[in-house]
């Protein structure tokens, strides 16, 4: 009788396989040094005009350059290879940076939604002036390095939230420009720390959706964009098989999926063509670049500890 334990791990090196982030490496370090130095000028700026709505970009933008430093040094160890112990190499760093990254903006915004209330009771005077030409460098800072991730932000998750935060930013800064200008014509000095609170809430929206999906992917939840009962029934459906059960798909980072699953077949030995199938179909339909299968025969089957579904 075959083996139960017949199985054949299957590599795919195609599109499955992204190596944005090696590509990245100069947008990373541009992106950086233009936001580090947006920060010591808002920074300055913020003091000498009393404006807490640049003070609070600041702090926000100071996130944001942690932000991508983490995302730039998980994505170099990412494609570190594997070692004896780390079989999946570094991989997972991606995923770990994402959840520290949300972390810091939820911090950020505490710090900024709490100032923006202290200020609202007794509004300072803010030289609106300087916080207009300063936020407009802002703008230009901020959309330029969403421009430097545009190309890379469809093929892994860690450059999109890259391209999705600095193009956010690019947004809430045009919020800072239309508080000075509403500040010019108006003079309510309320403003300011009101558009501080609408900065803090913009991140916060953001930053949940971060949070969600960098535990998720921590948790080793199934990747957003994969239906697993539509995984499930293709893997029903191939030749021979009779039933599909201990199936897991988990991400290993930010670009790279797998699959593992048990496969019943009345002939329960390699195959060697349906093998080939599935790792072409995992990578066709569902961009699962890792998928390992282990091929039981109905008596295998049945004695078989991780068959039940509630069995991990």
């Amino acid at each position: 009788m075959p083996s139960d334990h017949t199985h054949e791990e299957s590599h795919h090196g195609g599109s499955g396989h992204s190596h944005a982030p090696a590509s990245f490496g100069r947008a990373f370090a541009i992106g950086v040094a233009l936001n580090l130095g947006y920060v010591v000028l808002e920074g300055v700026f913020g003091v000498l005009s009393g404006s807490l709505a640049l003070l609070a970009d600041a702090g926000h933008n100071l996130s944001d350059v942690l932000g991508l430093l983490l995302a730039w040094g998980a994505s170099w160890l990412s494609n570190r290879g594997p070692s004896r112990r780390r079989t999946y190499g570094y991989k997972a760093s991606s995923t770990l940076a994402a959840l520290a990254n949300a972390v810091l903006l939820l911090v950020a915004v505490g710090a900024i939604a709490w100032e923006a209330v202290r200020r609202l009771a007794d509004p300072a005077p803010v030289a609106s002036g300087t916080v207009l030409w300063v936020a407009a460098v802002g703008v230009v800072v901020n959309a330029g390095t969403a421009w430097l991730f545009m190309s890379g932000r469809k093929g892994d998750i860690n450059i999109r939230g890259a391209f999705l935060h600095m193009a956010a930013d690019a947004g809430v800064t045009v919020g800072v420009i239309l508080a000075a200008l509403l500040i010019q014509w108006t003079g309510w000095r309320w403003l300011d720390p009101a558009v501080s609170l609408a900065i803090a809430a913009v991140i916060l929206v953001g930053t949940w959706g971060l949070l969600r999906d960098s535990v998720n992917l921590a948790m080793a939840a199934v990747p957003p964009g994969i239906d697993p009962d539509e995984a499930k029934a293709w893997l029903a459906g191939l030749p021979g098989v009779t039933e599909v059960h201990d199936l897991h798909i988990w991400a290993m980072g930010t670009t790279e999926t797998a699959l593992t699953a048990h496969l019943v077949r009345e002939d329960g030995r390699t195959d060697r063509d349906l093998l080939h199938r599935i790792q072409h179909e995992a990578q066709e339909r569902f961009g699962i670049a890792h998928p390992t299968v282990q091929l039981e025969t109905p008596e295998a089957a049945r004695a078989c500890a991780l068959r039940p579904d509630h069995v991990v």
